[in-house]
């Protein structure tokens, strides 16, 4: 009887843990802002920087340690080049160079990345490709708030869904 008890006990335990299984949740978080008195589009970048490594070392074949104390010039060089070939924005259908300003690393596992484009007068759309991570994991999802004139939106990156034409 006791040994009956104990296996019950082992079975509703198992069940119990695995229906409450840890799901890592894979999502970035970018801002894009309009500074119309600057003429300049600033751009925050908050990524997971496990999955940014990760990412990187697929696509490059090199290991990398960004946002760690082993972070070598070379792995933020990478950085620099994985963020251009995985997030642009036209302006009025014209490309424009993002310029990487600087890191740095939140709650021990963020990187957040500051960037910036220039000489953006008034506009009537921005198109806007990210796709962060995406490559990397099918799950990936990238928010992207963007505020201009006085308005907010937002907008929902997926390995489906990796570019937006929002009108102004």
């Amino acid at each position: 009887m006791k040994n009956k008890l104990v296996y019950c006990f082992l079975a509703v335990l198992f069940v119990l843990s695995s229906s409450f299984a840890f799901h890592k949740f894979y999502v970035g978080v970018f801002q894009v802002n309009y500074a119309a008195e600057k003429k300049m589009l600033q751009i925050t970048s908050r990524i997971f920087i496990d999955d940014l490594n990760n990412a990187m070392e697929k696509k490059y074949h090199k290991k990398t340690f960004v946002g760690t104390s082993k972070e070598r010039p070379e792995d933020v060089e990478l950085l620099k080049k994985y963020l251009s070939e995985h997030f642009s924005i036209k302006v009025n259908g014209q490309s424009k160079t993002i310029v990487f300003l600087s890191k740095e690393v939140e709650a021990d596992d963020v990187l957040v990345c500051y960037s910036r484009i220039q000489n953006v007068d008034k506009f009537k759309t921005l198109e806007i490709a990210n796709t962060i991570l995406v490559d990397w994991n099918s799950e990936q999802q990238n928010i992207t708030h963007i505020t201009a004139f006085d308005t907010k939106k937002s907008i929902l990156f997926t390995e489906s869904s990796r570019k937006e034409v929002l009108k102004y």
